[in-house]
């Protein structure tokens, strides 16, 4: 086996890239802005529920809270508030470089590495157990970025808020009351790998990978006294309390350090930070952070309707069962879901590694597939609602990620691929560009099986995100990982020739169709279709940006090649494999044999595409079913929201919606999509929070460069009156959109870039042209 690169070789493999080497994720920053006022609370965008978490149960009842890096789930119990803390880069393993004896890599949590926690922080208040309060409530702002808990005991009001500030880069807990009570109880923050206690109030530690951590907290009190007591932190007498934590660890997106800063110090910088943060009022450190929370948030809204007062009275999750058990459609639920998803995305994605399966917010150091960044529709899923729905800048840490990981892509690529233990290394013996495994980790690492087609489909995902923007900067950003993918793909394409015609085409060598049938098929339609896209969006970027023009023109001719799939005599169905025969699942998960229609979009109802392939996609669609896992869920609804099909795409998003009983598919108490993986046995797994919500933006406007349709899939449910402001659209493009009786009444179309689109409903159509940065509104379009 070759011997992975020294230093001096990452460095010219980054080079030769284009990766770039940014600051660690935690990392010293600039004193914040300290706006004198904050945004107003709007009471449109609360949640609230009833009784707090239980411990055991914090996956699916726990609240939330994140700056894009640190997250926490909390209990919100009066008399003992727990917290389990996450920072995105707490991941044990490494390169994983050795192969098994099948040619694959290991995926174990030692090897491949996972996902952890970082601290757990625990507020204990003797006397006020639950059992001792009344009028107990609380509630998540998702425009603010806080959680409220409030309650009442002997006759006081105690309030206490939770959030995670990005600006200050710390988690903070302030407790408050009126009526003449006070705080009195103890504060313990403890590590979650068994590390040595150090002075009360932090730790540190560091992981057999080299991964040094650590964290700190302080509380500050009013009107009574606060001192450390052996491992805790004690409290007596206080009016109000004020807890500030801080933590991290010393990952840098370096390959050439194995990604490590290793002149950083979690556990001095925690401190910094926290004694920072701590100067400052509780309401000061609040304002800088809804400030900072809003200014994404608001970026984008959504009204579908209006519920009645009855649904408005019931609490969230009574609300979810009552729109399951009775049927009745509730528009401000729905819209929140969507806004939850939203909230999610601005807490776990900014400035740190990308969300995974489970984003930031575990309940234990064992999450299900490690927590880990799987590269078959999970990792592109999570991504796929933050262009449309106002939040490019969070999209940011899914491109710094895929730079990072570059250097150490290829090189695995170069050195592993093509081991003969390998079913799907190239028979044309050549090897060239990167490739990937199905599991990623944050070392350079890959885990499971090779997936060849997952560089084209990370690369597309990304190419996708400058459609949206015509951000020339990320265009040539992402321009060396685009070519390197064409160039793995360059080299494996194989010719053959189509039976019965004498056409030579070329088909991708084998693989396994996501995750079903033979592993050994080429020309799987998955792979045929993806690299049909990459080649069209490195030809694309080359041009734009006016680089290898014989290199893109030799991808051109490529691509004119490609085999593309057909329509199965036998099932009517669009081909999954270059066979007529089913060869798997009929109502399997994946949809990677549509991948075409969504988030691809070569097969169009529109009359472009030949309409015996769109029946085959329709057909292949309508075999799969209604009814599968979350994220399986979302993709059904964006794939018939692409068909114009309001009904399906309608249906899927309610079936999401349902709540989740004994661990089966649907959504938490909190909110949390649950994946039932055994019965009884429900996870936590983030991409159907993210899936949904793309899929409720594409019911309302679908979009590719030069053209937008409105309301292409809007359901009767939503269809009296509604509004949805800040959508994303491909082209350069930010539409605001509202409707009455099922038509469009007014759309707004800003430029980011895009100068000129048609703007298309019910059959007709009207060319629009719009300078950067100028609108232009329409009135009257049904007409």
């Amino acid at each position: 086996m070759d011997t992975p690169p020294s230093r001096r070789g990452f460095l010219a493999l980054a080079a030769a890239t284009g990766a770039l080497v940014t600051l660690p994720a935690f990392t010293a920053t600039a004193a914040p802005q300290r706006p004198a006022e904050g945004p107003v609370p709007d009471p449109r965008h609360q949640l609230w529920w009833q009784a707090p978490a239980d411990e055991q149960s914090l996956i699916t009842q726990g609240l939330p809270v994140g700056n894009g890096r640190l997250g926490a789930l909390a209990t919100n119990d009066p008399g003992r508030e727990l917290l389990l803390v996450t920072d995105a880069t707490m991941w044990t393993g490494g390169r994983n470089d050795t192969l098994d004896s099948d040619g694959q890599f290991p995926y174990g949590r030692d090897d491949f590495g996972s996902l952890t926690l970082l601290a757990r922080l625990t507020v204990d208040l003797p006397d006020h157990d639950l059992s001792a309060v009344s009028g107990y409530r609380r509630t998540l702002d998702l425009a603010q970025g806080v959680v409220t808990t409030s309650y009442v005991r002997a006759g006081v009001t105690y309030r206490r808020q939770l959030f995670a500030s990005r600006p200050d880069d710390v988690l903070v807990l302030h407790f408050t009351q009126s009526g003449g009570g006070q705080y009195t109880g103890t504060l313990t923050l403890d590590g979650t790998h068994g590390e040595t206690a150090g002075a009360a109030g932090s730790f540190a530690g560091a992981f057999p990978n080299g991964l040094k951590y650590g964290a700190a907290v302080a509380a500050r009190g009013s009107g009574g006294s606060v001192r450390v007591d052996g491992s805790r932190i004690a409290f007596s007498g206080c009016r109000e309390l004020t807890v500030v934590l801080s933590g991290g660890t010393n990952y840098a997106p370096d390959p050439a350090a194995h990604y490590r800063a290793p002149s950083l110090d979690p556990l001095t910088l925690a401190r910094t930070k926290v004694r920072a943060a701590a100067r400052h009022s509780a309401g000061t450190l609040l304002r800088t952070h809804t400030a900072d929370h809003r200014a994404l948030f608001d970026r984008f809204g959504l009204s579908l309707g209006t519920s009645t007062a009855e649904q408005r009275a019931l609490d969230t999750w009574e609300r979810i069962r009552a729109r399951a058990r009775d049927g009745e459609p509730d528009p401000e639920l729905e819209a929140a879901y969507v806004q939850f998803g939203r909230y999610l995305m601005i807490s776990g994605s900014r400035g740190s590694l990308p969300l995974g399966l489970q984003g930031l917010w575990l309940d234990g150091n064992d999450p299900d597939w490690m927590g880990d960044y799987h590269t078959d529709i999970n990792l592109q899923m999570n991504y796929w609602m933050a262009d449309r729905a106002g939040l490019a800048p969070c999209f940011d840490a899914l491109t710094d990620y895929c730079l990072a990981q570059l250097p150490s892509w290829t090189d695995l690529t170069r050195r592993l691929f093509d081991d003969p233990r390998n079913r799907y290394r190239n028979s044309s013996g050549r090897n060239a560009g990167w490739t990937l495994a199905i599991s990623t980790n944050p070392h350079g690492g890959g885990g499971w099986w090779w997936h060849p087609a997952g560089n084209a489909w990370l690369a597309n995902t990304l190419f996708e995100h400058y459609e949206f923007t015509n951000s020339r900067t990320h265009l040539a950003k992402i321009y060396p990982l685009l070519k390197g993918a064409c160039e793995f793909w360059e080299a494996r394409l194989l010719p053959t020739t189509l039976p019965g015609t004498g056409q030579e085409v070329l088909i991708a060598d084998s693989d396994w169709s996501p995750e079903q049938g033979p592993l050994d098929a080429k020309g799987i339609t998955y792979a045929q279709e993806l690299v049909w896209a990459l080649f069209g969006n490195y030809r694309y970027a080359a041009a734009q940006l006016g680089r290898d023009a014989d290199y893109a023109a030799t991808i051109g001719g490529l691509r004119e090649r490609l085999y593309l799939p057909v329509v199965s005599p036998k099932t009517g169905w669009l081909e999954e494999w270059m066979s007529p025969d089913n060869l798997g699942e009929t109502t399997h998960r994946h949809l990677s044999p549509l991948i075409g229609l969504f988030p691809g979009d070569r097969i169009r109802p529109d009359g472009s595409t030949p309409a015996e392939i769109v029946a085959g996609a329709t057909a292949l669609l309508t075999a799969r079913g209604m009814n599968s896992f979350g994220w399986a869920n979302a993709w059904r609804a964006l794939c018939w929201a692409r068909l114009k099909n309001a009904a399906n795409a309608y249906q899927l998003v309610v079936t999401n919606l349902r709540p989740s009983e004994n661990g089966g598919n649907g959504t938490a108490p909190n909110l949390f999509d649950i994946y039932e993986v055994s019965q009884g046995r429900g996870i936590f797994q983030i991409d159907a929070n993210f899936g949904t919500p793309a899929a409720v933006a594409e019911m309302l406007l679908y979009s590719r460069p030069g053209h937008l349709e409105l309301l292409p899939a809007l359901p009767d449910a939503w269809a009296a009156a509604g509004s949805v402001t800040g959508a994303g659209a491909r082209g350069g493009f930010v539409v605001d959109l509202a409707w009455r009786e099922g038509r469009p009444t007014e759309v707004r179309i800003r430029s980011v870039g895009g100068t000129m689109t048609s703007v298309g409903y019910a059959g007709t159509s009207r060319t629009v042209r719009v300078r950067p940065g100028e609108s232009v509104t329409l009135r009257d379009l049904a007409r």
